[in-house]
Order: structure tokens, then sequence, then C-alpha cells
């Protein structure tokens, strides 16, 4: 189908040659998600520089019924920022509205447009000693509006909760072209729907997001990382729970990968080096935080004594404390540096999963072996955040297979698998990734009927014409 004349001219008076495109070698960087495992097409990409130049667009696609796919940083894990191969929708790049509009030391906000990198975030915040809580190992290129769209998590959750928690307000524009202002955050607000939670996990299919209010923290006069070897993943649980009870607030980060992990990213990376002599079936990462100057001069005493209590209750084998910053930095780039590592060793299906947080090391010793009993040849891994309940589950491909027929054929099977028993534990087949279109059919077979329902019904009532992010999330 070719796009009518007028809506291509229309669009170009719009937003000039600088927000509009139709040449394909400028939007085929923005065709296929950064994992590759989706390409589309599109017959043009828009790149609006303000709510208002973004709200035009939107009622020129209502007129002209012409589906529009938002795009931020384009590294979601999902798809969910890819067009569709039919090449009948444009995109629409929020990279061009990437103003931080207002950083607030009083009440530690930030008021910033939906194309702001995150680590910009989180260099602005820093010149004003305070800092945005959240972050991942894609910080270079996620920009808020992605992260609001996916309510994505990280590393921090622990403490200080996903981006539904962090976002305080927020401006977004609607499938007419009305703009929905609320962005003013306000402690108690009766007035009916949390239309801000709505939109947030909702994955642009809802309305698109072009300014945000967000929480600061203040800036952090210290921290402490530990890792420390284990026996097994409840030990890791018990360590968890003795660091929650004793270390409070100031516990921001608890994560766990297996020695199997730990052997890859040494193996990838040529200046990585194994923290802790020896081997270990699990590891723990843990970074202790403080706010002020005189908790922060205590933060390696408090740290010896839980690691004291941990030995003593024979719940870790051995442990090291970083020393500066450097060192900290270098065990916190050991998990980073997990995915990329396990994807040089070959193709894997890749689950972003949770479950209640005191089910996880029982669920995952009940799934891991049947994974690899039933697919043999497999290695089934599992690391990431076990203070939040959630766990990536990366089944590795047999040594030499083919990744496009593994994938399409036992990867598929193997995720199936892994969902349904997520499912039978009551957890979430996707934690902090969003469903995209990755898992758009799979939530639709494994969720409960009257969420969907729901989810579907809420759709139509703000989308009636699908024109936002089609054949995304539901």
């Amino acid at each position: 189908m070719r796009m009518s004349d007028a809506f291509l001219d229309e669009a170009a008076r719009l937003l000039g040659p600088k927000g509009w495109t139709t040449d394909a070698e400028l939007m085929e960087p923005w065709l296929t998600d950064w994992r590759g495992r989706f390409t589309g097409k599109a017959f043009g990409m828009a790149s609006p520089a303000s709510t208002e130049e973004l709200a035009a667009l939107v009622r020129l696609c209502a007129k002209h019924k012409v589906p529009l796919v938002p795009q931020g940083g384009n590294s979601g894990m999902s798809g969910g920022a890819t067009p569709s191969p039919a090449g009948t929708e444009i995109i629409v790049s929020m990279r061009r509205m990437n103003r931080i509009i207002a950083i607030n030391n009083a009440d530690r906000t930030a008021i910033c447009e939906a194309g702001v990198i995150l680590q910009t975030l989180h260099e602005k915040a820093s010149e004003h000693s305070l800092r945005f809580p959240l972050t991942l190992g894609g910080k270079g290129s996620a920009t808020i509006g992605g992260l609001i769209s996916t309510n994505a998590g990280g590393t921090q959750v622990l403490r200080h909760g996903s981006m539904r928690a962090l976002v305080l307000g927020i401006e977004a524009v609607l499938a007419d072209g009305s703009v929905l202002d609320l962005l003013t955050p306000l402690k108690k607000d009766n007035r009916g729907f949390d239309l801000k939670q709505l939109l947030i996990g909702s994955e642009g299919t809802l309305g698109l997001v072009t300014t945000a209010t967000v929480k600061l923290e203040p800036a952090m006069a210290g921290r402490c990382v530990i890792w420390a070897g284990t026996r097994s993943l409840h030990d890791a649980r018990a360590v968890l729970l003795l660091f929650e009870s004793a270390a409070g607030a100031m516990l921001e980060g608890f994560e766990v990968l297996p020695q199997h992990s730990l052997e890859a990213v040494l193996a990838y990376s040529p200046a990585a080096r194994a923290p802790l002599a020896g081997k270990h079936e699990w590891h723990i990462l843990v970074e202790l935080v403080a706010n002020d100057g005189d908790t922060a001069s205590r933060l390696p005493e408090i740290a010896e004594n839980l690691l004291a209590k941990a030995l003593e209750r024979d719940l870790i084998v051995d442990a090291t404390i970083a020393a500066n910053e450097d060192q900290a930095e270098r065990l916190w780039l050991l998990r980073e540096t997990i995915s990329p590592a396990e994807r040089a060793i070959g193709p894997a299906m890749q689950h972003d999963i949770s479950v209640p947080v005191d089910k996880m090391p029982a669920f995952v010793e009940a799934i891991v072996p049947l994974i690899e009993a039933r697919w043999a040849g497999t290695r089934a891994v599992c690391f990431g955040h076990l203070g939040d309940g959630n766990v990536h589950f990366h089944v590795i491909a047999p040594p030499g297979a083919d990744r496009v027929l593994w994938e399409a054929h036992d990867g598929k099977a193997i995720s199936a698998q892994v969902h349904d028993m997520v499912s039978a534990w009551g957890g979430s087949i996707s934690a902090e990734h969003g469903i995209g279109q990755l898992k758009r059919d799979e939530l639709a077979r494994l969720a409960d009927p009257a969420m969907l329902a729901t989810m579907r019904a809420v759709k139509q009532a703000m989308d009636p014409a699908g024109l936002l992010n089609p054949g995304k999330l539901i």
C-alpha cells in the first residue's frame, strides 16, 4: 500500500527536514531491534522537537489512519519499538525531545523530556548533588520515555522500586492528538483513575509519553560493594534476609550469579579477574549505600560485621569488600558483562521472569534440571536481582547449534515450557523488559482472561483506531 501524497506532504511541512525523512538509508539503523530478533519496514520516520509538534503529528496520523511506532534509544529487549514488516507504519523517534527542563533541589525532582538519555540524567542530577536511583547496562542509550513505557527496573529496585515508583508526573499525547498533562506531582490526589500509572508500562499502546517528573535522591555520601561465594541459592536468600534485617535502607542492591556466568565473563573479557579464590556454586554481589558522611565512614565496618554473621551461620564460604571505587566498579562490571559474555558462547533463549521472592531458590532448583534433562546439550543459567524476585533465565543452545533453526524450533518450545512453569509458580513472564512483540502471544496464552479482557477494553477506549504501536503488548 502506497501512503497518500497528501500525508507525506503534510508531514514534511509540519516537521521540516530535521523532523521528517523517508530516506531508506537514514531509517535503516532504526528498523531492527538491538538484539537482532526483529526487523521491520517504515515508509517514514518522524522526529518531533516538541510536544506541540508531536500532538500535531498524531492528529495528522489520526486523520489519514497512519499507524505509528514510538521509539527512544531502540535498546528494548522485546521488540516493542520495531515496526512490522508490512511497511505501513511510521517510526516516531523521541530522540530530539531531549531537554532536562528543570531540576528542583527543594523537592528532589527532575522534569525531563522523553528523549533524555538515562546517563545524561545521572550526570545532570549529580551536578546538583542528587541522583536518579535507577541504572542498567544500557544507560548510555536508554531514554526516559522508553524506561517509562516498559516500566524498567534494573539493579536498584530492591530499595527504590521500578519506574512506577520513580515517576511522579507525566505528560503524554493521546491517540486523538490531545495532550494529557499530569506533570505536577501530588502526594494525595483522589480524582478517579491514576492515568499516570496506566501509561507506565503500556509500551506506547495507549499514549506517547513526552515529558516526565521523576523522583531524585540525595547523592551518595559513600557506598560499599561486597562479593561473596556461597553453596546454594537458598543460602544466598538467607544472606539477603540477614542483610535486609541488619542493614535496612542501606541495602541498595543484591545480585546473584552462578559460577558458569562468572567463568563466561572471565573468558570473554581479558581484563576481568575472579574476585575470590576457588570456585563457588553461587556468587553474591551486594551494594550498601549511605546518604550522610557519618554513616558512609562506618560502611566498611558494617559490611565486615554483616559478613562475620553470615560466616558464623555458614551461609557464605568466602568474601571480599571493594577497597575503593575502582574495585567497586570492577565488581559491578563482572555482573554487567554477563549478557554479552553468554552471547559470545552461542545462541540462547533469554527469559526475563519473576516469581515471589521467597520461592525463587526452590523455583530455580526445580526448573534447571527439568530443562537440561528434556533438552539434551542445553545449559540453563540463572542470574539477576534476587532481592526483588527477578532473575534472567537463559537456556544456552547445544554447542554448534544453528541459531535460526534452533531458536525457531527447540528454542520456542523451551520458552513455552519456561513460561508454563513460571505461571504455575505464580510468577510473571516479563519482570522488567516488557512484552513488546516477543512475548505478545505468550501473554495471550497464559494471562488471566479477565486481565486480558480489561487491557483490551482500555486499548479500545483510548485508541479505537489501533494506530498506537500496533501489534505490541496486546
